[in-house]
């Protein structure tokens, strides 16, 4: 059940991280599940580990704080990936 909410919950992070970027027509579903997944991973990652923000630590759980840090994180991972011209 555990795979299922972090699929369903990446999926959403990703969704609203690609249409913050504008990068929404350029990725799919398959890619949209993969950059939440990733991204509330390094959201969790720079926000709670490296910057000592407490509240990172929920990122990509199903919460508003979760939410929020997983977006973040995936909007991240989305300008690292337009730097490496992975999208345009």
């Amino acid at each position: 059940m555990g795979w299922i909410i972090a699929i369903i919950v990446g999926a959403l992070i990703g969704w609203l991280a690609s249409k913050v970027m504008g990068t929404d027509s350029q990725q799919g579903s398959i890619a949209n599940i993969i950059v939440g997944i990733v991204g509330s991973s390094l959201g969790r990652w720079v926000f709670g580990d490296l910057l000592g923000i407490g509240a990172a630590q929920a990122a990509g759980g199903f919460s508003l704080a979760g939410l929020a840090f997983g977006i973040l994180g995936a909007v991240v991972l989305i300008w690292v990936l337009k730097l490496v011209g992975f999208f345009k």
